[in-house]
């Protein structure tokens, strides 16, 4: 398996926060897995962990939100991805955030595009659960922030 992890790995990806609003609380985790699946309709899919409470909350809140994170929010994305991590309320203490109008979820700011979704499919996939869900609201584009991204297991702004 850890060769498998290690070709993984050296696949460059796009860092999100998907945050969740539910009655009591705000939970949300670091993914890589966040990607375009239509254009008409709009559709994304994310990929999230089967054990984790994210799940759980996605699994009963149809409404989320992904921000997709800029090269300067590595700091953010390692708090989101941290196991056993406090409520994301405490987590982007500190850092410019706010409510999306569609799906109350968090939305954390400075990143390159944030997106709120209504997830239309659920599918278990091996230790994993994919979400497709129909595009609600492009909250914010920002074409001149650079992305983070994942490389072979570290966080690096892209410079191209």
């Amino acid at each position: 398996m850890s060769e498998f992890t290690g070709a993984m790995a050296q696949i460059a990806t796009g860092v999100a926060v998907v945050t969740v609003r539910e009655a009591r609380d705000d939970v949300g985790t670091t993914v890589n897995t966040f990607t375009s699946v239509s254009l008409d309709p709009p559709l994304v899919m994310v990929s999230i962990a089967s054990t984790g409470y994210v799940n759980e909350m996605l699994l009963r809140q149809d409404r989320w939100a992904a921000s997709v994170l800029s090269g300067g929010q590595s700091v953010v994305a390692s708090r989101f991805a941290t196991p056993g991590r406090p409520s994301a309320r405490l987590l982007v203490a500190g850092t410019p955030h706010h409510r999306g109008p569609a799906s109350a979820a968090l939305i954390l700011e400075g990143g390159v595009a944030a997106i709120e979704a209504e997830t239309t499919q659920v599918v278990p996939t091996g230790d994993h659960t994919l979400y497709v869900a129909r595009v609600l609201a492009v909250d914010y584009i920002d074409p001149s922030a650079q992305p983070l991204v994942r490389l072979r297991g570290r966080y690096r702004a892209f410079d191209g």
